[in-house]
Parts: C-alpha cells; structure tokens; sequence
C-alpha cells in the first residue's frame, strides 16, 4: 500500500482543501460570511474598523464577508473575541442541507445532531431588535426610560 506522509496510507491522505472551489466561494464560507457581516453591522462596526482590529485591511474583511476568502481557525477565534460571540455564532442558522454535506457530499460520523446555538427566526440576531436597544440606551432620564420599557410592554401579549 502507498504511504503518503509519516506511516499514512493513501486512504487517509488528506484531500486538498481548495479542490472543490474552482474559483467560486464554497456556501460554508459564504455562510460564515454572512454571519460576520450580520454582526459586524448589528454592531454597528465598519469594515475598517473590523479589520483595524485584526489587523487587517477593510478588503481583506470583505472577502471573508463575501466568502472569498476562507476563515481559518485562529481567524474564527479572532473574529469570535473582537464581535462579542461564540465561534458556533457563525455556524448558527445554516440551512439543514448545507450543514450536512461538504464538498457536495453527505457528512456522516459519530456525533450526534445538535441544536444551534440561537433558533431559526431568533429576534437577537435582527438588525431590528439591536436598533431598538440602541435608541432605548440613548434615553438618558431613567424614568423616561421605564415608561417606554412599560409601554412597549403592554403592546405585546401579556406573558401567562
């Protein structure tokens, strides 16, 4: 049997990473994409500033936005620190199909189905619901503020 690397047979040599792309972002990545792009404007953070604190430039943040560019681990975890989530944040919401497959293939292994991390209409990842949080924050008399909270409140059914 042919080996490949340190005692590996052929069998278990690892594939290339970028044989399936041929030019055009993988769905994964532009999935992971989409995901910094969402929370990096949730945040209200320009490219620019993103990539200031990675120590990137705003084109570099775009690819990974767009899913040119893979994220690698490292990046994830960078990423994960400077927007304020989980690294299974950008993993969130995938559509079934795409979660379970790779390289146009099914993925079966050993671990069980999980849940994500947030559910798929999950009102904390609308750019809506961060709008409203900001706007209440900028009220600065705190009475004023508890009338709003109440009214808004009282305009929603009533929690049993």
């Amino acid at each position: 049997m042919a080996r490949t690397g340190p005692g590996l047979p052929d069998a278990f040599a690892p594939e290339p990473v970028h044989a399936e792309r041929e030019g055009r972002a993988s769905p994964i990545d532009s999935h992971v994409g989409g995901r910094i792009r969402l929370r990096r404007t949730l945040l209200g953070m320009s490219q620019e500033r993103l990539g200031e604190a990675l120590g990137l430039t705003f084109q570099q943040v775009q690819k990974y936005e767009r899913g040119v560019n893979r994220v690698g681990a490292s990046r994830l975890f960078d990423l994960s620190r400077v927007l304020d989530v989980p690294i299974s944040y950008f993993f969130e919401e995938m559509p079934e199909l795409l979660a379970n497959t790779a390289a146009g293939r099914p993925l079966t292994g050993l671990a069980e189905g999980q849940e994500g991390f947030a559910g798929p209409d999950d009102a904390m990842n609308r750019r809506e619901t961060l709008e409203l949080v900001r706007a209440y924050y900028r009220i600065t008399d705190p009475a004023v503020r508890k009338r709003v909270f109440e009214l808004i409140k009282s305009m929603g059914p009533s929690e049993s």
